[in-house]
């Protein structure tokens, strides 16, 4: 235990073990709002850069839902690590630089790319009309 983190190394450990990069809750309830909206798409492609969450490759867009601390949205869901920095400031930074090449390499294979963050899947009318807008390009 330290002084900001009441577990213990191996209980962090273990629950740090348990998160997902895939089929997060964030990322059903789009899957679930875009679905009821009468869209169709496919997950995780593997042929595309960063195996963006949702693909219309009819429209060739994709989506990516992207958590709040994993690519520092910097929202006030976000709250900087307090223990162990030399580890996470690095490993967050990398993610960043990582999501920024993914975007740069769709759009230069003539992608269309949107990000929604874990913050905003909460608004569903401002997120349904943002989606409606990406995907139908007006």
């Amino acid at each position: 235990m330290s002084r900001y983190d009441p577990l213990t190394p191996s209980e962090r450990s273990e629950r740090m073990s348990r998160i997902r990069n895939a089929n997060t809750k964030p990322e059903m309830t789009v899957r679930r709002l875009v679905h009821g909206m009468g869209y169709r798409y496919r997950l995780h492609a593997r042929d595309l850069p960063g195996k963006p969450d949702l693909v219309f490759r009819s429209r060739k867009k994709v989506i990516f839902v992207h958590g709040c601390f994993w690519h520092q949205h910097g929202c006030r869901q976000y709250r900087q690590p307090r223990t162990k920095r030399s580890f996470w400031e690095p490993k967050l930074a990398k993610n960043k630089v990582r999501d920024a090449a993914i975007k740069w390499e769709l759009r230069k294979r003539g992608w269309g790319v949107m990000v929604i963050w874990e913050c905003q899947v909460g608004k569903e009318s401002v997120l349904r009309s943002r989606i409606k807008r990406f995907l139908e390009g007006t």
